[in-house]
């Protein structure tokens, strides 16, 4: 109860004393911070005007766009009238028209631009330009693990420079765990390009921790609800679908998006680490971020101890100085290099170039981050109310005598159990979305589980009885064991929520048949759709599929659309363009 000397009247605390007990903890911290930032009226100091600036970004995922909003509303703090650009909104004449420039951009695959900065990137390689006038900075995103590290912002940088742009604050290299490089090269760029703009100061309301709070420094416990294999009896593969509650997270996401997971190592895997270092795992490391933690607890929670790399081998070898690894990291051993990282992990490094075992502590310093894992969302909110779908590929394989697992692959199907708990948040992906009218006709072409946001594409227009065609290319290896959720696909298309099914089983003929030949066989009436405004989707495995996929789009628009061959790339290009041609590869 209130106390009599809180200042309210008698009948208010009667009042509140009625209905505080009622509240849970979430709604107690959202009203408290309701009425503190109600009451709180900010006082800005006036700002000082530091010029305009543009930040240019290339996603793949969402994080270099999480990174270029929260630029520009810092910079906007620092005086700065500063926009935000897609690569796939702009073309490289325009950034002669730039005063202060910030590029950052992720590297995706194997040195490749993100999906939608590949035409962006591909035209500024080639552009005449001068922008003598232009102040510029680059932050590169990507991932240690590839052999072509952050290799399109180092693409970026050399070109920016090269046309006569000038560089005021180093590029920045970022591996998957990026916060700490980001929040350094912000900074030095920001220096660079106002030193001498005051910022401006805000007196914030009180903080308090709500719902929407949770992401990716603060993940939902999510509770499992289901976990079911797909593959029939008799199939390889090893195919879930898993339920997950964000019930009370006030997280939300739309078709398109996906859902991050926070793995766990698997405890044999830490347990052959820990034996190959020749350690008990009781020793205590120091993580990032974390404070002292027992070694064994580290490698399962914070540290990504499978993926090799030549980073990783580089620490390595400062540990060991073995003269083995010293040849394997040579300039002229590029090759042999990569055929040693080509199926194996890091403990294989350990028990071959450090068969002595090392410390704990130097352990500990060649991991980086346990990263998270993105998985397209399988499920429409409007179906399913507080629940998130994921359709997951367990990822199980032999290499060098050794048994492999995918390290998120196999938590969710090993771990994740029904009433069990696993962090997660939603990963926004603003370039794969359903058409705003739901009139539009859509194309879908997602073989094995690049079917999943599909499914959730299906679910949402059935749940908004959309009036618009939808059609759907899926394949798999056998109709009778992996035609993943069969009864959905059937009873959508009994209801008129899916108009057209076409199906390709590669291991159900002599001949294999994936869903590229599917497109060919219909090309007729896929170019019809595609003439009458149709959005045409790709989701899945990037290395073949996509290509192949591609490959028979521009055949389809070139046959049927009487077109020559760079009048169909072009065709192609315009739909991209135009959003009406996305893809969520992998």
């Amino acid at each position: 109860m209130l106390p009599d000397s809180s200042p309210f009247s008698p009948d208010q605390r009667k009042a509140l004393d009625s209905l505080l007990p009622g509240f849970d903890a979430l709604q107690r911290g959202w009203l408290s911070g309701y009425l503190a930032a109600g009451s709180a009226a900010p006082a800005l100091a006036a700002p000082v005007s530091a010029g305009k600036l543009t930040v240019l970004y290339g996603t793949e995922s969402g994080n270099s766009e999480e990174l270029a909003d929260r630029a520009i509303k810092a910079a906007k703090k620092k005086g700065f009238k500063a926009v935000m650009k897609n690569m796939s909104d702009i073309s490289p004449a325009d950034l002669a028209k730039v005063d202060n420039l910030l590029v950052i951009v992720s590297t995706w695959g194997e040195g490749e631009a993100p999906e939608t900065a590949v035409s962006f990137h591909k035209e500024f390689m080639e552009a005449d330009l001068k922008l003598d006038g232009v102040k510029f900075s680059v932050c590169a995103l990507g991932d240690t693990s590839y052999e072509q590290f952050c290799e399109i912002g180092k693409q970026f940088d050399t070109r920016l420079e090269r046309l006569g742009a000038k560089r005021v604050a180093d590029r920045v290299d970022c591996d998957v765990d990026y916060e700490d490089g980001y929040s350094e090269w912000f900074a030095c760029a920001m220096k660079a390009l106002a030193p001498a703009a005051p910022a401006v100061s805000i007196v914030a309301p009180a903080a308090f921790v709500v719902a929407s709070d949770f992401g990716k420094k603060n993940p939902f416990p999510s509770e499992v609800s289901d976990n079911v294999l797909l593959n029939g009896e008799g199939s390889v593969k090893e195919t879930i679908h898993v339920e997950l509650s964000l019930a009370g997270s006030g997280l939300a996401y739309e078709p398109g998006d996906s859902l991050a997971v926070l793995p766990t190592n698997c405890p044999q895997m830490v347990k052959d680490v820990i034996n190959a270092a020749k350690l008990t795992g009781t020793e205590e490391v120091e993580v990032k971020a974390v404070g002292k933690k027992l070694l064994a607890d580290a490698l399962r929670e914070n540290f990504d101890i499978t993926a090799l790399s030549k980073a990783v081998l580089k620490k390595l070898f400062t540990v060991t100085s073995s003269a083995n690894l010293e040849a394997l990291l040579a300039d002229d051993a590029k090759a042999q290099l990569k055929d040693y990282i080509d199926g194996r992990e890091i403990v294989d490094a350990l028990i071959d170039f450090a068969p002595d075992g090392i410390p704990a502590d130097a352990l500990a310093g060649i991991f980086r981050k346990l990263p998270i894992r993105l998985y397209s969302i399988a499920s429409s909110p409007l179906a399913h109310p507080d629940e998130v779908h994921l359709t997951v590929a367990a990822v199980r394989y032999d290499t060098h005598g050794r048994q492999r697992k995918g390290v998120c692959s196999t938590y969710l199907t090993d771990v994740a159990k029904t009433g069990e708990n696993i962090p997660v948040f939603v990963q926004p992906n603003k370039n794969f979305r359903l058409p705003a009218d739901d009139n539009t006709p859509i194309i879908m072409v997602g073989p094995g589980t690049g079917v999943a946001p599909f499914r959730s594409f299906v679910e949402h227009r059935a749940a908004t009885e959309a009036g618009g065609k939808s059609w759907l290319f899926f394949g798999d290896q056998h109709y009778t064991y992996d035609f993943l959720y069969q009864l959905e696909w059937q009873d959508f298309l009994k209801d008129g929520h899916l108009t057209k099914l076409d199906l390709a089983f590669s291991r159900d003929q002599p001949e294999k048949v994936y869903v590229q030949d599917k497109m060919l066989e219909q090309g007729e009436e896929l170019y019809k759709w595609l003439e009458e405004g149709a959005h045409f989707y790709v989701c899945g495995d990037a290395s073949r599929m996509a290509a192949d996929v591609h490959e028979a789009l521009i055949s389809v628009i070139e046959n049927y659309g009487a077109k020559s061959r760079e009048e169909a790339e072009a065709y192609a290009e315009n739909l991209k363009k135009t959003k009406r041609y996305q893809r969520d590869v992998y």
